[in-house]
């Protein structure tokens, strides 16, 4: 039996998130605490990274893994669909579907996808990180919606070019982008 190490593991949703250094961007939802961290640090110190959180258990999660990974981080706890940031604040949002609570394919998931169509700038992306490896994880994400129900939400949102990137080691990966009319 194979078996991937966590490090393994961690490293794919950094490459399809996709973040490069310079950006500006904004990960919603806490799901694999490590990841927060590590997405982060691929802005580096002339980029700019915001983790928004639900509650204060989320948050403390969010700078602990910031702390490990050595990035710096500005940590938000606010309601999904109220984001505090400024319109077109953001060149690329993560969306860490376990970390959300909710499903991104019913309504209070398009309520999240259009606030973060609203925080990106045009030509921005976002990517929706649904980890569902494991047996926890498949207990914990067994209400989240199939790829059909989140790549409409995408296109409910506003999102265009809406796909599936990818299914692997547990991951999967979607992503629209912001086009201005």
């Amino acid at each position: 039996m194979f078996f991937l190490r966590k490090s393994t593991l961690e490293r794919l949703p950094v490459v399809m998130s996709g973040v490069r250094m310079g950006e500006r961007a904004l990960q919603i939802g806490v799901d694999e605490s490590s990841l927060i961290g590590a997405i982060a640090a691929k802005v580096g110190l002339s980029g700019h990274a915001a983790v928004a959180v639900a509650d204060e258990g989320a948050a403390t999660k969010a700078r602990a893994a910031a702390k490990s990974a050595g990035a710096l981080v500005d940590v938000h706890v606010a309601p999904f669909d109220s984001l505090p940031f400024a319109d077109s604040d953001f060149d690329v949002v993560i969306v860490h579907a376990g970390g959300v609570q909710q499903g991104i394919g019913d309504a209070s998931g398009v309520a999240l996808l259009r606030d973060a169509f609203r925080v990106l700038r045009s030509g921005g992306r976002v990517v929706i990180i649904d980890w569902s490896g494991g047996l926890m994880a498949k207990i914990r994400t067994s209400g989240h919606a199939d790829t059909p129900a989140m790549l409409g939400a995408l296109d409910a949102a506003g999102f265009r070019a809406t796909r599936l990137l990818a299914e692997r080691e547990g991951y999967r990966f979607l992503e629209g982008l912001k086009r201005e009319p």
